[in-house]
């Protein structure tokens, strides 16, 4: 940690601390824990909590086996359907059910974050420290139209809330993670408040070095992140919310699959929300939000390695939106939510090893207009219709060739939900449609390229009872006009595909003690055009894991098996990368201890990969040939990380 980060974290740490009412307040917590009893929080292992249909929420602040994730891509990762492509240590792209990039909307808090990089170095979720953020949302497929087009294959909320106060005090969470690989991870949150508002700071720092695999081959991987979020709240009543907010990071990241490391990942981020609540007895909640990002990345091979000839280059991209919406309540069974949403973005570049001094040329801008309407409708106490509609306008300009496209989409869905009267099951049945204009990666192969449109019918059931708590999600989807990028990634073109699959969960407690847990993710994608199969897409997958609590401790071990994939579609993919030929099937294990000494500390230890095994994913990218010339090893697909042994203490009061 260089000194002003160090700087930083001790000044807030002592205001935090240094405040005599929040240190009178935890005296007095501690005296009461003598006299209440508490038990350890249970370890989230791979799967988080289905709440409702369609829907995957979490917890990023709760404990976590595998070691809690440095960026979001690595915290999806571990969500049943969930797949991410490896490229060094960080900046990991996420997939689920074998669908990413832009077809997989990702919000922060709100706002659109769009990566600057060709060779997509910096996803939306490269500038995630996961554990900042309140909680994680997963809506599955096609089945909203409240966050965006395009969500061919679903929708990742990174959601931020700071509960309101009821009188003045000041709030912190904490947490330092330590690790294989010289891991560090360390958060510092404070907030300060009245029931008038609040100031809030969130300080982050993630760094690694290189990781070796289960052989001792070690991998180009290093990667440090720093951010800095400051919030101010105006709360003038219990129904009303004014709320600013600054992102700032920095980054620079080694990846082993190319020519070129990122020495520069800068983000700057403004944001504005405004909320009102109980209006009227019809118009029950008014929102608006409002954002501008801009991204500054510079790649380049001398930095971060040696270089006899150096080569740099430097994209930006200026992310501009804004989202009105208002929650109605028509009548006694129906409420909406209806609004509109626009988004601009502008993407830059320009290189060489002179870049500083070269002039940026603008390749292309997007400009999108949405307006959307959801609807829920109670048919009984206990069956629900919901259903939306969205129609966007997208304007796309190619300053580099003069270019333009214009292109209108819709989205649209309609879903049964039922809750058995005899039994605690809601079953449900749903199709959704959603469009997708080719991207700015995609346009960079192939200019005029069709929107993509998913029909998909989405099936399922939870059943929440005693000791079992089980979930079953299946889909059946038909893409015309899916956007493919052929012969290793240089060109694209449009062809029809079906996906089908699902996931399932169970949890069962064994007894008051022990608890069971098992997940099984499955996707299946074909090319309807050529035959065969639809590129990088994960093979089927399952976890089995065994926690155990009691009082202030426990312990728990994961089973996670892969099967090997022998449906590949060579040198195809997308814009996260291309199939490189079948993979093998792998098994590894984890463990996990927690310990509560009180109720507002919380130490956890783990150990992942525990025999040490050498394995890959099957959507990992090969390692650059250019790693020979830094002395490590060339290899097919970037293995995982070997034996990992991690500590992490978060104390918050």
């Amino acid at each position: 940690m260089n000194k002003t980060s160090t700087f930083i974290f001790s000044l807030l740490l002592l205001v935090a601390t240094a405040t005599h009412e929040t240190v009178a307040l935890a005296a007095e917590e501690e005296k009461k824990e003598a006299k209440e009893p508490f038990t350890v929080e249970e370890t989230v292992v791979t799967a988080p909590a289905v709440t409702d249909t369609l829907t995957v929420e979490t917890d990023p602040k709760l404990p976590r086996q595998p070691v809690p994730a440095n960026d979001g891509g690595g915290y999806l990762k571990n969500i049943p359907g969930f797949s991410a492509v490896r490229k060094g240590g960080s900046g990991t792209d996420p997939t689920f059910r074998g669908l990413g990039g832009t077809r997989l909307n990702i919000l922060l808090d709100g706002t659109y974050l769009q990566g600057g990089c060709g060779g997509r170095m910096d996803p939306p979720t490269a500038y995630i420290f996961p554990e900042s953020y309140s909680k994680i949302t997963v809506l599955k497929g096609p089945e909203t139209v409240l966050y965006g087009g395009g969500n061919i294959a679903g929708t990742v909320l990174f959601e931020r809330s700071t509960p309101r106060f009821e009188k003045p005090e000041v709030r912190v969470n904490t947490s330092l993670l330590t690790g294989s690989y010289g891991r560090n991870d360390e958060l510092l949150d404070v907030t300060a408040g009245d029931t008038k508002g609040y100031v809030r700071i969130i300080r982050s720092r993630s760094h690694a070095d290189d990781y070796t695999d289960g052989s001792d081959n070690k991998y180009h991987s290093f990667y440090t992140r720093n951010s800095l979020t400051a919030i101010l709240g105006y709360t003038p009543d219990t129904n009303t919310l004014y709320e600013f907010t600054v992102d700032n990071s920095t980054a620079q990241a080694a990846y082993a699959d190319r020519m070129m490391d990122g020495s520069k990942f800068d983000r700057n981020d403004y944001s504005f929300k405004f909320e009102k609540n109980n209006l009227s007895p019809h118009l029950n909640r008014i929102s608006f939000s409002a954002y501008h990002n801009y991204i500054d990345h510079v790649m380049d091979n001398y930095s971060l390695r040696t270089s006899n000839m150096k080569s740099a280059s430097n994209p930006d991209r200026t992310t501009t939106g804004a989202r009105l919406a208002a929650d109605l309540t028509l009548n006694a069974h129906t409420t909406a939510t209806v609004g509109l949403d626009y988004q601009k973005n502008k993407h830059t570049t320009r290189s060489g090893a002179n870049y500083q001094s070269a002039a940026r040329i603008p390749d292309m801008t997007f400009e999108n207009y949405g307006i959307f309407g959801d609807f829920n409708h109670s048919i009984n106490p206990h069956s629900r219709l919901k259903s939306g509609v969205r129609v966007d306008f997208l304007d796309v300009k190619n300053q580099k060739t003069s270019d333009s496209d214009n292109n209108t989409t819709y989205g649209a869905f309609v879903r049964y939900e039922h809750d058995l009267k005899n039994a605690p099951i809601t079953a449900y049945v749903g199709l959704g449609h959603a469009e997708r204009p080719a991207d700015w990666w995609e346009r960079n192969r192939s200019f005029s390229l069709k929107p993509e449109k998913n029909t998909q019918l989405d099936t399922g059931l939870i059943y929440h009872s005693g000791k079992l708590k089980t979930s079953l999600s299946l889909f059946y989807s038909k893409i015309n006009d899916f956007i493919l990028l052929t012969n290793k990634n240089t060109s694209a073109t449009n062809v029809n595909a079906t996906l089908y699959g699902g996931e399932a969960e169970a949890t069962y407690s064994l007894s008051d003690n022990w608890k069971a847990i098992a997940t099984l993710a499955y996707t299946r994608g074909n090319n309807d055009t050529t035959g065969g199969s639809l590129p990088q897409i994960a093979p089927l997958e399952g976890t089995l894991s065994l926690n155990y609590t009691k009082d202030k401790f426990g312990a728990g071990l994961l089973w996670r098996c892969v099967a090997a994939q022998n449906h590949v579609s060579l040198n195809n993919g997308n814009e996260m990368g291309y199939d490189l030929g079948p993979s093998a099937g792998f098994g590894t294990l984890s463990a996990n201890l927690s310990y509560h000494p009180t109720k507002n500390l919380l130490i956890s230890a783990g150990v992942d990969n525990l025999f040490d095994k050498t394995y890959a994913e099957y959507i990992s990218k090969s390692t650059s040939s250019s790693m020979a010339n830094l002395g490590l090893p060339v290899t097919f697909r970037i293995n995982e990380p070997g034996r990992t042994f991690w500590l992490k203490t978060s104390y918050s009061f």
